[in-house]
């Protein structure tokens, strides 16, 4: 059989850079399982996506070249390359799955790169590997990508808004806060007033009271006086009150001796 240098220089160069593609592939889903952060993991799957889009860019571009070759190559050669393109094509689909299960597993759910209930998954793979024909392979393929890409942004956008929900909420939570905390001061502000009032109350208290102690006493005072005057207008003679001063009966006047006769 002859090799694909022989036949197309266009189809060995093609094949080999798809190889390597394939080898960059499983490199790279490789690296991915070893991946904790959903960020990078993300990054890696978008990588690897445009990959398979390049890898199948160039499938499409080998049976391009195999329908050029047409006239040029007998029966042996054609089944060979079509082996190689539907080998080819089996091996990005496996890729594509692989991917579409790191998609849902991000997710947390089941995506369905196929219409229909799961069961006929299992049943749609098995036409990809042998019922169906280069066309429809290549056509499942791109249907595949397409809506393995739409999942990876349906998680992307989720991602995105709960990050912004989380923001939100952050801020939410900080001015809540910033709100109890001056809730508290303003409290123990009025605890400290209401503290201060009642001193100032009971120093009133107090105040008041010895003011009226005081004011019991001159009263007391100014009564005694008072009796005092009114006994000794009614009674000036009274004894027992001669010695208060301006209340007292003048005393008798004093003679010198001089001012007798001899």
């Amino acid at each position: 059989m002859a090799s694909l240098s022989a036949i197309s220089e266009e189809l060995a160069e093609i094949e080999g850079q798809i190889s390597d593609i394939f080898r960059a592939l499983t490199n790279g889903f490789q690296k991915l399982e070893k991946i904790k952060d959903s960020n990078r993991q993300s990054r890696m799957l978008e990588e690897l996506t445009e990959k398979m889009r390049e890898c199948k860019r160039l499938i499409k571009d080998f049976d391009i070249e195999i329908k050029n070759l047409e006239l040029r190559k007998d029966a042996s050669t054609d089944k060979m390359l079509n082996d190689k393109k539907q080998a080819m094509i089996k091996e990005l689909n496996s890729f594509v799955a692989m991917k579409k299960q790191y998609a849902a597993t991000r997710e947390n759910k089941r995506i369905d790169l196929f219409e229909g209930p799961s069961e006929g998954f299992a049943e749609e793979n098995g036409l990809l590997a042998s019922n169906m024909t280069n066309q429809q392979l290549m056509d499942h393929g791109n249907q595949m990508m397409d809506e393995t890409d739409q999942a990876i942004h349906r998680a992307q956008k989720v991602v995105h808004e709960t990050i912004n929900v989380g923001t939100e909420t952050a801020s939410a939570l900080k001015a809540q806060t910033e709100q109890m905390s001056r809730i508290v001061n303003e409290l123990d502000s009025i605890h400290f007033s209401i503290k201060k009032a009642s001193q100032l109350v009971r120093e009133i208290g107090r105040q008041v009271a010895t003011d009226r102690c005081i004011m019991a006493m001159l009263s007391l005072i100014v009564l005694g006086v008072v009796a005092i005057i009114i006994v000794k207008i009614v009674n000036p003679q009274n004894k027992d009150i001669r010695d208060i001063p301006g209340l007292a009966p003048p005393a008798p006047a004093r003679r010198l001796l001089l001012s007798y006769p001899n």
